[in-house]
């Protein structure tokens, strides 16, 4: 095992041995939110500990295994017998090793979001239009295979049967890890039907795949506000109030300001200011969340143009390659059907490797 990764698997399971140790003092037991916190982190640690118990064990029993080998009066039956279950455990020691590397990656907080999945013609003409529709047919079988549900949000439709552009939700379990690795410029190589010379032709569609913008859910410290009363007046500048129960609230972070007058009591226009001045943050980081997204959708698809592809797919030869991660299959068939997993699986398990922090 490499030295970085057992040095982070030891220190998942220090915390959890420290967490344990925390949820059992009182003290703890008394502040609810605290306890949730760390009830679920413990919760999130506890596969990774128990796994590391495993291979604790395996470790211990490998040293046994080793010092029947190298004991010269042990005899050849036992030395066997001990070669026989050192391969054994050596195995279950490198599947452990690999589990454990799953686990002590990083989880991606939008994993389990729904997702809105774009999908647009490229270059190509007509022919990128209907491999437009390929591919979405594509990713709908996909998403069944998954227990997933798709909903056509929009679609700009050809005369032919294809697509210029159909964007789609995706909801249910794990959404948006399935399909996370989807985005990027797909190329397709294939004869058109419209071609009488029999000529091969490439073409792109280009893909976007963009979690769902979740409900903000505004926590506002009061420590951002600014607060300031004044006396309430009506239509000319006439006094309608001679107490201060006028709330204007300022929030300091986005400079959001909320005024409030309607009520005598200055208890009933906080009360009102503040409901008013969440909406407003809400729609507020709504609108940024909306321009993030577009410019992570500039981001994935590019231009369209061939040579940002990240896979190929090449009906004459039935062979679909993903460029990334270097895996080619000769089912092009199968993938059209909704059989992903293999390709999905490499590049996962790459952007894994890659995540595990050193």
């Amino acid at each position: 095992m490499e030295a970085t990764l057992r040095k982070k698997w030891e220190a998942a399971v220090f915390r959890y041995q420290e967490l344990t140790d925390q949820l059992m003092n009182p003290s703890v037991s008394a502040q609810p939110a605290l306890l949730k916190k760390l009830t679920k982190e413990r919760a999130d640690l506890e596969a990774t500990a128990r796994l590391f118990d495993a291979y604790r064990a395996i470790e211990k029993q490998l040293a046994e295994t080793a010092q029947i080998l190298a004991d010269p009066t042990a005899g050849d039956e036992l030395h066997r017998m001990a070669q026989e279950e050192t391969v054994q455990l050596e195995r279950q020691r490198r599947e452990l090793e690999e589990q454990a590397a799953e686990l002590l990656v990083p989880k991606d907080p939008r994993d389990e979001k729904n997702l809105v999945l774009e999908i647009r013609a490229g270059a190509g003409g007509d022919e990128a239009a209907l491999f437009a529709g390929d591919l979405f047919r594509l990713y709908t079988k996909y998403a069944e295979k998954k227990g997933l549900k798709v909903d056509v949000v929009e679609a700009s439709e050809t005369g032919i049967g294809g697509y210029k552009t159909i964007v789609a939700l995706v909801e249910g379990k794990g959404a948006y890890s399935h399909f996370k690795y989807e985005a990027g410029v797909h190329r397709v190589q294939r004869v058109p039907v419209t071609e009488a010379s029999g000529r091969i032709h490439t073409s792109t569609v280009t893909v976007a795949v963009m979690p769902e913008v979740d409900d903000v859910d505004v926590q506002i410290d009061p420590k951002d506000l600014r607060i300031d009363t004044f006396c309430s007046s009506g239509a000319g500048g006439q006094s309608v109030n001679t107490t201060y129960s006028a709330v204007r609230i300022t929030h300091l972070p986005t400079g959001i300001v909320v005024t409030c007058q309607d009520e005598r009591s200055q208890l009933k226009n906080r009360a009102k200011a503040m409901r008013t001045l969440r909406a407003r943050i809400v729609e507020a980081e709504r609108q940024k969340q909306e321009a993030e997204i577009a410019q992570s959708r500039r981001a994935q698809v590019g231009t369209g143009d061939r040579s940002e592809k990240i896979r190929t797919y090449n009906f004459p030869q039935n062979r679909v390659t993903d460029h990334r991660v270097g895996v080619t299959l000769h089912k092009l068939d199968a993938v059209l059907e909704g059989d992903l997993d293999e390709i999905v699986q490499a590049l996962r398990a790459y952007h894994q490797t890659e995540a595990v922090p050193a």
